[in-house]
């Protein structure tokens, strides 16, 4: 038995579990809605589905609230709070997914660690994924905003990049260190405190973390957020 990892009590996995579904669920009704009703922006059609599998029940309020496309002749302008709001979520949906595909990456091949610093670099496998989970996150979150940004802007490729890395730069880089400084704390100190250790990547109690590590994330995010829409860096949403 790997005694890194540490032994949970079935109410706690069943609690994160119940969690996790909750999130995929959220995710599938915004899926749909937004293929019944499309964003304005193409890109908010994959923004706001991945953004519930950390929200959950919150952000799907939020999302029938204030995120579905308005119908015709609802002129009411969006309060700055929630275009924060939106725009912090749209740089969180990069981190998610860059999150997701570089944790399952190096869990299934362990390898990719090993690329990225395990071993030779680290010696703890955690901080070498974080290094993939970091510059993931940063790409798809780039991504995510050049294809926000060039179209209302009518930007070229290259423009565009450039004004999509000036605006998600320091939102990405708020948002991993809210969500590092969390999974740090919960799997270094609280759950080895608690349950004799860490909590591996294909658990339920991992991803449990995760979300509320994400929750994290976007509180560290919004406040810069919301200089970068304040100071015109950053269109609002």
């Amino acid at each position: 038995m790997n005694t890194e990892f540490g032994t949970f009590p079935l109410w706690l996995t069943a609690f994160a579990a119940l969690s996790l579904v909750l999130g995929i669920v959220c995710a599938v009704v915004v899926a749909i809605d937004v293929i019944r009703r499309p964003q304005k922006m193409t890109v908010m059609a994959f923004v706001w589905p991945i953004s519930m599998l950390f929200g959950g029940l919150l952000w799907l309020a939020g999302y029938f609230r204030w995120g579905r496309t308005r119908r015709r002749g609802d002129e009411r302008r969006t309060p700055m709070a929630v275009s924060v709001a939106t725009g912090t979520n749209h740089c969180g949906a990069g981190c998610a997914l860059g999150d997701l595909v570089a944790e399952w990456t190096a869990f299934l091949l362990p390898a990719v660690a090993v690329a990225f610093g395990w071993g030779w670099l680290f010696q703890d496998k955690m901080f070498a994924v974080w290094v993939l989970d970091f510059i993931l996150a940063f790409g798809i979150g780039i991504i995510f905003q050049y294809f926000a940004i060039a179209p209302m802007r009518g930007l070229s490729l290259r423009e565009g990049l450039k004004e999509a890395l000036k605006a998600d730069a320091a939102s990405i880089s708020a948002w991993q260190i809210g969500m590092y400084g969390t999974m740090a704390l919960l799997q270094f100190l609280v759950l080895p405190a608690f349950f004799g250790g860490r909590a591996p990547v294909n658990s339920p109690e991992f991803w449990f973390a995760m979300q509320w590590a994400m929750l994290v994330g976007f509180a560290t995010s919004y406040p810069v957020n919301w200089l970068l829409i304040r100071t015109g860096v950053k269109e609002r949403m």
